[in-house]
């Protein structure tokens, strides 16, 4: 990238399409007009194209030596982003079996999954948060699971409220854990035997939007009915290696780089979870040091390391913070207008530099306008 595009750049704290690594994005451009080797480029190549194929298969072998997941689960890679699987997971899993789904509805995207799956047969929300308009997750006592149902779903990070699971939520092993991982997926190891569905649609925190990953145990691939529309039946993908339809190609190419980046660059996901819980610390010292003119949403138990909310004591404060902070080249900080305030998403791309540029921008601002 050259120096006047780099110096051009702000710190972009948005949610999603979120930041992505500088090296990544040096490589693509690099590699865009004629990908070496294919005497075009990526975007006018066929994904029948071995040269693609072999692009999809090294974006999958490499999400596979990042979260460690066995020959048990397979790797897709689809499109239709979260919206889709809200669907497609009751789709396969509820549809027809007489059986309940259990959901935790800890945040926005928790309540939208619940509102699909309820068109595909009976949910029950074994725990709700929205009392306290979703400031945290539950405690391991806190909800019961049927050893009967259908699968217990819950989203590990919400990205609006700024709630992060801080580890898998207790499930009873006869049923399959489902999660949404779309914005805290990659940013620290998981035990991935632990899971019968994890997904994540990539444009918060593993590459562009278009392309969604799920990994799904095998044994749950032939639950889904013969009669569902094609796309919307796992198997159908699993059996096709991903290309039962043209697969988001440009998308998977940018997400098996941004695999690489955290192997070879980063060190892999336990270094990765060290620096995002550093960055993380500095935002968080910054509103808990703050005298309360810095107010967080979520719980301290129930943080997210990925998405930093807060409100400050008035409407007219925050917007003088997020238009001064554009000034500093600190940008997209509005938070959602269902919690307000600011929204600082500090997503595995987000260098160190960034979050300190910030955090000494809080307190500055603070301490002139407290």
């Amino acid at each position: 990238m050259t120096a006047t595009a780099t110096n051009q750049r702000a710190y972009n704290f948005s949610a999603g399409p979120a930041v992505l690594p500088v090296p990544v994005l040096e490589e693509v451009r690099d590699e865009l007009l004629c990908l070496p080797g294919a005497r075009s480029s990526l975007l006018e190549m066929s994904h029948r194209d071995k040269q693609f194929v072999d692009i999809l298969h090294d974006a999958e072998n490499s999400l596979r030596s990042l979260l460690g997941i066995g020959d048990d689960h397979a790797v897709l890679f689809l499109q239709g982003g979260a919206a889709l699987q809200f669907s497609m997971i009751p789709a396969n899993l509820l549809r027809g079996t007489g059986k309940s789904a259990a959901y935790l509805q800890t945040g926005t995207w928790g309540k939208k999954a619940i509102a699909e799956a309820k068109k595909e047969g009976d949910v029950s929300i074994a725990y709700d948060a929205s009392g306290s308009n979703f400031d945290h997750t539950p405690g391991s006592g806190d909800y019961n699971v049927p050893d009967d149902a259908a699968y217990l779903y819950y989203c590990s990070n919400e990205t609006i409220q700024g709630v992060q699971f801080q580890s898998e939520p207790p499930c009873p092993g006869s049923v399959p854990l489902v999660c949404d991982a779309s914005s805290d997926f990659l940013c620290r190891p998981l035990d991935m035997e632990k899971y019968g569905i994890l997904y994540a649609c990539a444009q918060k925190n593993a590459g562009p939007a278009g392309v969604t990953v799920v990994v799904i145990k095998r044994d749950l691939l032939g639950i889904g009915s013969d009669k569902l529309p094609g796309y919307l039946n796992y198997k159908n993908h699993a059996d096709n290696d991903s290309e039962w339809n043209t697969p988001p190609t440009f998308a998977i190419y940018v997400l098996g780089k941004v695999a690489k980046w955290l192997a070879n660059d980063v060190g892999g996901l336990d270094a990765m979870e060290q620096a995002n819980r550093t960055k993380a610390s500095l935002l968080y010292d910054v509103i808990d040091g703050s005298g309360r003119f810095y107010t967080g949403h979520a719980r301290p138990e129930s943080r997210s390391i990925m998405n930093v909310t807060f409100t400050l004591p008035n409407d007219d404060l925050q917007s003088k913070f997020i238009s001064t902070a554009a000034e500093h080249d600190l940008v997209n900080l509005k938070g959602h207008r269902s919690v307000g305030g600011i929204r600082a998403s500090i997503y595995n791309a987000m260098p160190l530099d960034g979050v300190k540029a910030l955090a000494g921008f809080m307190s500055d601002f603070a301490s002139k306008n407290a």
